[in-house]
């Protein structure tokens, strides 16, 4: 199991074809784990040991503990 070294994040489609791109940490940032929403749908991401960074592409809500924000 993975330990989280950081908080939650939710990700909320507003529009078809959002997509969701984990990145990785190191030396060579890398694309590791890609997703695909469809209007409406919901994702809870999490920063792991793993994941330094999530890419947002499209319409999308995106809920944290910093704050709301929504992505064009």
């Amino acid at each position: 199991m993975t330990a989280a070294v950081s908080d939650y994040i939710t990700v909320k489609a507003l529009e078809d074809g959002v997509t969701i791109i984990g990145l990785t940490r190191g030396e060579k940032t890398r694309f590791h784990h890609t997703e695909k929403l469809d209007q409406g749908e919901v994702m809870i991401a999490q920063f792991t040991k793993h994941t330094s960074a999530i890419k947002i592409r499209g319409k999308a809500e995106i809920i944290t503990e910093h704050g709301n924000l929504k992505s064009e």
